[in-house]
């Protein structure tokens, strides 16, 4: 028999020890009623005839029943006193195993520190969004006076760029304006001397003409010294036009050699500070808006903030109600530390309640490593539950565990493997905890010749079944094993549809084999 076939009857080997002993039993029995004669032996077997029938290789495994959509819910608010220790305290739950429907009230909380918390909140919210928008004007403030110095300087420094530029015009600059007017001065103080000049000698003529009437007699004295006075006035008005001349050519001099130069560094220092005055004025527009952006950033998160803090109260104020979130039964945890009922305080995250959706139910069970290799998920399982003998579901290999429990180490050699059965089929009256058993169909066989797993023995590692020969005597012959269910084994060859085997094989086994044999594994 092949690794697979040994590991499909290892499955069962309980019930085949169990059915050995209780055979044994009865075979010490019958010995000491008939003795060694093979035909009364073999009035004491229990014969069988042999058939063909369809066959289903199946892994029998017990487990537990539990929901396929179990929901646990736990306590979402939070301690707003921040003690750690009163934490929220149940005001009302529904009893522990009602069955509710989604949306069902199945617990609630006390809201009154938390709607306390929510209204002290709404306060901070408001105060948090009234400085945001302070913080909000006053940015966009900033940024217009920003604009408005930036502008001022710009427009110094154009200014003193045309006044600059104004001055230096070879054409029609301010000093060449100036230039000329004092040339044209120049000029009209030249004309002024040639006129006071002229008016001078005439003067000088009509004085001297006086004179010589003075002494002739036909002037008087007052005549002569009246032309002398009108003389020496317009000598003095000439040497008067000629200092105004020496003096606008002095000036006109300053103004060529001197005055040029110094005017002209003035405008352009005016010119560099109006430069440096905008530099200063973007150094400080930068620096006062990086402050405002700043505080506004912090009255923005700091208004973000509350406001999360506004809905996380918000929330948790609802919170206080718990709503069923799917149809099943209300369980209750029953941990001593973290007991749940009425009156007493629950932490934030502290489980509170599960509830199991009883339409929809699972098998968790354990396949042995032997038959690790053959159970697969997608495979067709038939469930049958304690509690309904008479009743079968449906079912499917959902997953199987990759690596073996961890307790399934110690103790022995043996590894079992967590399964996952899911039922198909729509379910009513079972309940998470019952005991179910799973009968994994692995392989079906049609139309095999099949004996119970109980006629068979096992004899130096050859499998062996108990017939008559035409005498009537027991024989054993050799046969040949397939694949087995958990009743029942196909026999490939050594025996054919209509013999009969002994289905007590075990019982008569040492008288049939003269020594020692042991049932069929």
């Amino acid at each position: 028999m092949n690794l697979g076939r040994v590991r499909l009857l290892a499955s069962i080997r309980f019930w085949i020890g169990s059915t050995c002993l209780v055979a044994l039993c009865y075979g010490a029995w019958s010995f000491s009623q008939t003795g060694a004669n093979g035909a009364a032996l073999a009035s004491q077997a229990v014969w069988q005839e042999v058939n063909r029938a369809d066959l289903e290789v199946v892994v029998l495994e017990r487990g537990s029943l539990e929901s396929q959509s179990n929901i646990d819910l736990i306590c979402e608010v939070e301690d707003v006193r921040k003690d750690n220790i009163n934490g929220t305290t149940i005001v009302w739950m529904i009893p522990n195993g009602a069955s509710v429907k989604k949306g069902d009230l199945v617990l609630e909380l006390d809201s009154n520190p938390m709607q306390e918390a929510l209204d002290d909140q709404v306060l901070y919210l408001e105060n948090a969004l009234a400085e945001k928008i302070q913080a909000e004007a006053n940015l966009k403030n900033q940024q217009t006076m920003n604009a408005t110095a930036k502008a001022e300087a710009e427009l110094l420094i154009r200014l003193a760029e045309l006044e600059l530029e104004m001055y230096v015009d070879k054409d029609n600059g301010t000093q060449k304006l100036a230039i000329d007017l004092n040339k044209r001065k120049i000029d009209d103080v030249n004309n002024e001397i040639l006129a006071a000049q002229a008016t001078m000698e005439l003067r000088r003529e009509e004085q001297r003409g006086y004179e010589e009437l003075f002494k002739l007699g036909y002037a008087n004295q007052n005549e002569v010294r009246r032309f002398e006075l009108q003389y020496l006035t317009a000598e003095g008005t000439f040497a008067a036009k000629l200092n105004q001349l020496q003096t606008e050519v002095s000036t006109l001099k300053k103004m060529q050699v001197y005055e040029q130069r110094k005017e002209k560094l003035v405008l352009e220092g005016k010119l560099a500070t109006a430069k440096r005055g905008l530099e200063q004025v973007l150094r400080n527009n930068e620096a006062r808006l990086a402050q405002v952006e700043a505080l506004m950033r912090a009255k923005d998160e700091s208004f973000k903030k509350e406001e999360e803090k506004f809905a996380r109260y918000k929330l948790q104020l609802e919170k206080c109600k718990i709503y069923a979130p799917q149809s099943g039964l209300v369980a209750y945890p029953n941990s001593k530390t973290m007991e749940v009922r009425e009156g007493l305080p629950v932490i934030y995250r502290q489980k509170l309640l599960s509830i199991p959706n009883l339409d929809s139910m699972q098998v968790e069970t354990r396949i042995h490593e032997s038959a690790l290799d053959q159970v697969k998920a997608g495979l067709s399982v038939r469930v049958t539950v304690d509690a309904f003998p008479g009743t079968s579901y449906d079912a499917v290999v959902k997953s199987v565990a990759v690596l073996p429990e961890q307790n399934s180490w110690s103790g022995n050699d043996t590894k079992v493997y967590q399964t996952i059965v899911t039922i198909t089929d729509r379910v009513e009256g079972l309940k998470p905890g019952m005991t179910a058993i799973s009968e994994i169909l692995i392989n079906k066989l049609p139309d095999v010749v099949t004996v119970p797993l109980q006629a068979v023995v096992e004899k130096d590692d050859k499998t062996y079944v108990v017939v008559k020969d035409d005498r009537e005597n027991m024989q054993p012959r050799f046969v040949e094993l397939g694949e087995a269910s958990d009743t029942r084994v196909s026999i490939q060859s050594g025996l054919s549809e209509g013999e009969s085997v002994a289905v007590n094989a075990q019982d008569l086994m040492n008288a049939v084999f003269g020594d020692k044999a042991v049932p069929a594994t």
